[in-house]
């Protein structure tokens, strides 16, 4: 009865980060449908951070920029730290499911030769902030 007990807690502590997943998902979608395409890594830096995320500047400290790669730490109030933390869960799991699908799939409709990766050795609540990478496909990979 008692591992019965547990597995249940396990599932029910689940339920809102798969919310969480549908609800940024639906914005995503949302968001997507008006046709937005970008030339540069600026762009992404201020369509994607700042437009999409909603991120204030002062929330990204951008490490590089160049033609083909964006690097940054965001330091933002985040509403998946806040739920990870709450709900005792791990960020290198909720961030996983909730944030890295959704920007995945925001960037690819954005330029289909993104790659999005996020650094979970440097994520918060472990380090100060969260270390994300955006680069652009080499022209000869799949």
């Amino acid at each position: 009865m008692k591992l019965v007990r547990g597995k249940l807690v396990q599932v029910v502590r689940l339920v809102p980060v798969y919310m969480g997943l549908v609800v940024f998902y639906i914005y995503g979608f949302l968001w997507t449908r008006i046709s937005r395409r970008v030339s540069s890594m600026k762009g992404i830096l201020q369509l994607f951070y700042y437009d999409f995320l909603r991120l204030k500047p002062e929330h990204v400290e951008v490490i590089k920029l160049t033609d083909s790669e964006l690097v940054t730490i965001s330091r933002n109030p985040c509403p998946i730290l806040r739920l990870t933390l709450l709900l005792g869960l791990d960020t290198k799991f909720t961030c996983k499911v909730i944030s890295e699908t959704v920007c995945k799939y925001v960037l690819r409709q954005l330029d289909p030769n993104l790659v999005f990766e996020r650094d979970y050795s440097y994520i918060r609540p472990y380090r100060d902030g969260c270390l994300e990478r955006i680069s652009k496909k080499s022209k000869g990979s799949l």
